[in-house]
C-alpha cells in the first residue's frame, strides 16, 4: 500500500499535463490532476485551435476576391464577428468536453481547483482546501501573455487572450512585437477588414526565422496594406473621452485607434505555485529549471511544456510528456529530442519551415548549398493575385544532408509537416532529386530544384 494519496500528481491540465495524465494512468497508476480555469490549456483554449479557426475565417475576402477568376459570380458579402466567436466557443467547448471525457476514461481524478505545492509530495487545493500527496509530481502550468506592466497604460491595451474574446470586431488595431503570435493576430485582423498596424522593434518581422521568408511575409503584408513600423516601441497609451487609444511611439509619433494589442511573448506560470516550499529552483525568467530528462532538481517533481521556457510549442510539451512517461515509469531513461522540429506561421501568406535557417547553417557547417525557387503558384493565375511562392532548401555541401526546408505560400504548414520526416531521416539532397514529382502541385518544386542558386564556404557566398 503506498504511503501517498496518488502515484502521480499533476498540475495543468493542457496538452503536456493530460497526456502524460492520460499515459501514466494507462500503467495502473493512481493519477490525479488539477486545473483551475478550463480543460485544454493555452493551445486549446486561448491559442493554436482558436487563433487557427479566426485564421480560416481571415482568409475568405481573398477568397470571395479570387472566385470571379475562375467564372463564380460573388454578390455582396457581409461578416458577423459574434457569429464567428460564437462558433468558436462552440467549438473550444466540444473540445473541453473531449479532455476531459478521455481522463475519465483513464480513471484520472480531476480536481477543478488551483493547485499549490505545500511541500516536496504535498498539493494543496484552494477550491476544497484540501491537501493531498503523491508520489511523482508534475508541472505543467504553462505561460501566460507579457502584459508589458512597465508600460505607462499597458491597462488599457488587449493580449491574445482577450483578442480571442473582443465584444465587437475594432475598426482599427495596433499589434506591438514581431513574434508568430503578434505576425498572425496581424494578418487575421487585416483579413477580417480592421485597418492594422504591426510595430516591432527590431529590423524585420520574426526574428530566429530564415531571413528569406522574413523578407517575403514582411513586404507581402505591406502589400497588403498593413502598415509595419519597425526600430518603434509604444512608450506611453493613453485613453481618449471617446473611447480610443492614443499611443506614443518613441519616435514621437502619435498613433489613434480603437484597439492595441501586445504581442510580446509568454512569460512561465510560476507565481504563487508554491515552488520554493517543495525546494524546485527556477531561472531569472521564472522558468522550472530541469536537467535533460525535464526533471526539476527535486528528483521525483518534474516539469513539461511552456512552464520550462525551452521550446513554446503544443506538441513539444506532448513530447516531453512521452519522454518523462518513459524515465519515470518505464525504466527507460529518455531525453526530449528538440532536433529539427516543423514549425508554421499562419500568416499571410503562410510559413512552414523545418530544420536551420541560411543564417544558423552558416555557422554550423563550412560550406553549403542554397537552393531557392519563386514563383506564382497556379492558384493564383486566374485570379490575377500577383502573391508569390517561396522554396528553400539548405543542404551541407560535404553530406548532401538537406539540413533545412522553408516554405512561404498556400499549405506551407502541411508541407513543413511531411517536410519534417524527411529532414528527421536526414535524408540527402539525391533523395529529394531521385523522388517523383507529383504535377501540378506546388509542392514539387522541392524535388525540381537539381542546381544549387548559390553556394557558401566559410560564412561567404562563392557563386
Amino acid at each position: 500500500m503506498s504511503d501517498f494519496d496518488f502515484d502521480f500528481f499533476v498540475i495543468g491540465g493542457g496538452s503536456g499535463g493530460v497526456r502524460a495524465a492520460n499515459r501514466v494512468s494507462a500503467l495502473g497508476k493512481k493519477v490525479g490532476l488539477a486545473e483551475e480555469y478550463r480543460m485544454g490549456g493555452t493551445c486549446v483554449i486561448r491559442g493554436c485551435v482558436p487563433k487557427k479557426l479566426f485564421v480560416y475565417a481571415s482568409h475568405y475576402p481573398e477568397y470571395f476576391e479570387d472566385a470571379a477568376g475562375y467564372g463564380f459570380s460573388v454578390g455582396e458579402t457581409s461578416f458577423d464577428w459574434k457569429v464567428l466567436m460564437a462558433k468558436k466557443d462552440e467549438e473550444i467547448a466540444r473540445l473541453e468536453g473531449l479532455y476531459r471525457k478521455g481522463l475519465e476514461g483513464n480513471d484520472v481524478e480531476i480536481f477543478d481547483s488551483r493547485a499549490v505545492l505545500k511541500g516536496p509530495h504535498e498539493v494543496y487545493l484552494e477550491a476544497s482546501g484540501k491537501t493531498v500527496t503523491a508520489a511523482q509530481i508534475l508541472v505543467a502550468t504553462g505561460g501566460s501573455a507579457n502584459t508589458h506592466n512597465d508600460l505607462d497604460g499597458h491597462e488599457h491595451c488587449i493580449t491574445s487572450n482577450e483578442a480571442l474574446h473582443l465584444e465587437e470586431l475594432p475598426k482599427s488595431i495596433i499589434i506591438a512585437g514581431g513574434g508568430y503570435i503578434a505576425v498572425e493576430f496581424a494578418n487575421i485582423f487585416h483579413g477580417l477588414g480592421v485597418e492594422t498596424t504591426l510595430i516591432y522593434r527590431g529590423v524585420k518581422i520574426l526574428g530566429g526565422f530564415d531571413d528569406d521568408l522574413r523578407d517575403h511575409l514582411q513586404q507581402a503584408m505591406i502589400d497588403k496594406g498593413i502598415k509595419v513600423i519597425l526600430h518603434e516601441v509604444f512608450t506611453k497609451v493613453e485613453k481618449r473621452s471617446d473611447g480610443k487609444l492614443d499611443a506614443t511611439l518613441s519616435g514621437g509619433d502619435v498613433l489613434t485607434v480603437d484597439q492595441i494589442m501586445l504581442g510580446l511573448g509568454r512569460h512561465p506560470n510560476t507565481k504563487g505555485l508554491g515552488l520554493d516550499n517543495a525546494g524546485v529552483e527556477i531561472n531569472q525568467k521564472g522558468a522550472i529549471i530541469v536537467d535533460d530528462y525535464c526533471r526539476t532538481n527535486v528528483p521525483h517533481i518534474w516539469a513539461v511544456g511552456d512552464v520550462i521556457d525551452r521550446v513554446q510549442l503544443t506538441p513539444v510539451a506532448i513530447h516531453e510528456s512521452m519522454s518523462l512517461l518513459q524515465t519515470a515509469f518505464l525504466n527507460n531513461p529518455t531525453k526530449p529530442d528538440y532536433d529539427t522540429i516543423p514549425t508554421a506561421v499562419f500568416s499571410q501568406p503562410e510559413i512552414g519551415t523545418v530544420g536551420l535557417s541560411e543564417e544558423q547553417a552558416v555557422k554550423k557547417y563550412s560550406a553549403l548549398e542554397v537552393y531557392k525557387t519563386t514563383f506564382r503558384p497556379m492558384k493564383n493565375i486566374l485570379p490575377g493575385r500577383d502573391e508569390k511562392m517561396m522554396m528553400k532548401l539548405i543542404v551541407d555541401a560535404s553530406t548532401r544532408i538537406v539540413v533545412g526546408a522553408h516554405v512561404i505560400g498556400p499549405d506551407a504548414g502541411e508541407m513543413a509537416q511531411l517536410l519534417g520526416i524527411s529532414l528527421k531521416a536526414r535524408c540527402t539532397k539525391d533523395d529529394f532529386d531521385a523522388t517523383m514529382a507529383l504535377h501540378p502541385s506546388a509542392a514539387e518544386e522541392f524535388v525540381t530544384m537539381y542546381e544549387p542558386t548559390y553556394r557558401i564556404k566559410d560564412g561567404e557566398r562563392v557563386g
